[in-house]
């Protein structure tokens, strides 16, 4: 079983610290879920994990399969098993969905292995369609320019589609309700829960509870100063909805 190890990691960008010792475990088949208010460095923990190169870690260390994630460069991250879906993905006029994600998948292959040719286009189309399949997606969506002309959920089914056909061990969901109106929350949590299994850890980071009544945490945490400074059972996110964080808050002065 893969485990993802954060360790009392400090991050700063600009000189400015926004994680101040933040410590988390999470494993495959677990699904985490990080809340809190805005300005805590919920982002700043989803875009270090993956190494963007604005974020600088000055102390601690990320652990994945016994080695340092910090130490590798976002592609190496990336075929390590790690995943974003990002809360902004970008638009890629002129290369379709599908082509985007053949050649992701090649680029795998070719690290592991130079010799080898990528994978055999009938192959690729057939995976493809039954990953469309799996998530409900409508074959033509392939066809067309990532993101290009997307609506908001439409670019959220995408990024689930790309962790579908890469199949990470740890999936990290920066916000992917954000902007979605309720049916459209509802696909995209579709499709992260037919994704779902003892092979894939997924850290949810989102503002509200909505999201969580769709995708069942196993774990809720709370983040304020640029650590965790809470956590607990699905039930720690129900009682955030219906009292906000003045209480934790509290909890800290004291």
């Amino acid at each position: 079983m893969s485990q993802l190890e954060i360790r009392n990691l400090h991050v700063s960008i600009e000189d400015k610290e926004i994680l101040k010792g933040l410590t988390l475990t999470i494993n495959q088949g677990e699904i985490h879920a990080i809340m809190g208010p805005n300005g805590t460095g919920k982002s700043t923990l989803a875009y270090t994990l993956m190494g963007h190169p604005n974020y600088t870690v000055t102390a601690g260390e990320v652990i994945f399969k016994g080695q340092s994630l910090l130490e590798l460069e976002p592609d190496e991250r990336s075929r390590t098993g790690i995943f974003l879906a990002f809360q902004y993905p970008v638009a890629i006029p002129g290369v379709t969905v599908a082509n985007f994600l053949r050649s992701a998948i090649n680029s795998r292959r070719r690290a592991a292995n130079a010799e080898d040719k990528g994978m055999p286009i009938p192959e690729f189309r057939k995976m493809l369609k039954e990953k469309m399949d799996m998530l409900k997606m409508d074959h033509a969506f392939a066809g067309r320019y990532l993101n290009d002309g997307f609506s908001g959920g439409e670019k959220k089914r995408a990024e689930i589609l790309q962790m579908a056909t890469l199949k990470p061990e740890i999936a990290i969901l920066d916000e992917t309700d954000s902007g979605l109106d309720i049916d459209a929350l509802r696909i995209v949590s579709e499709g992260v829960n037919a994704l779902s299994g003892p092979e894939l850890g997924v850290l949810v980071i989102t503002h509200y509870q909505r999201l969580l009544n769709y995708i069942k945490p196993h774990h809720v945490h709370v983040m304020m100063g640029g650590r965790i400074v809470e956590s607990g059972g699905p039930e720690l996110a129900l009682h955030l909805e219906e009292h906000g964080y003045d209480w934790i808050r509290e909890k800290i002065e004291e």
